[in-house]
């Protein structure tokens, strides 16, 4: 191994993945390491696609447009074409988080109006039974 390369190992140390995550990732053809013999090598490009394949997940994105925006990357534009796209996805992404965001603290807030509900019938059942002993 090199500096230019890196194994599966290393891989997995480096960017906390499982080895069957990098092969996942290589079965879905978004990367693409050496092959010698049953060994995997791991080229710079291959962690710079890692790198974007995890921010990616951890957006949201889902792993057939991260592939897409991935093979963007060669159009010959200086990159124009993949950075406007992943742009316009990445403000799509933005807009379900806030949605799901906004929904999941209005389900919080109802939950809290339910619980104070809870512990006022509970604080009054509670009342209820001694006064009657």
């Amino acid at each position: 191994m090199t500096e230019e390369t890196m194994s599966i190992r290393e891989m997995c140390d480096a960017y906390k993945v499982t080895p069957r995550t990098l092969r996942f990732y290589e079965s879905k053809e978004l990367l693409f390491p050496i092959r010698e013999d049953q060994k995997r090598l791991f080229t710079k490009r291959d962690r710079a696609r890692l790198k974007l394949i995890l921010r990616g997940k951890r957006f949201g994105f889902s792993l057939e447009e991260i592939r897409q925006l991935l093979d963007l990357y060669h159009m010959g534009d200086q990159q124009h074409t993949q950075l406007s796209r992943t742009y316009d996805i990445g403000c799509e992404r933005l807009a379900d988080m806030e949605r799901q965001r906004d929904e999941l603290t209005e389900a919080i807030n109802e939950l809290k109006k339910q619980l104070k509900w809870g512990e006022r019938v509970i604080a009054s059942a509670k009342a209820g039974k001694k006064a009657a002993e």
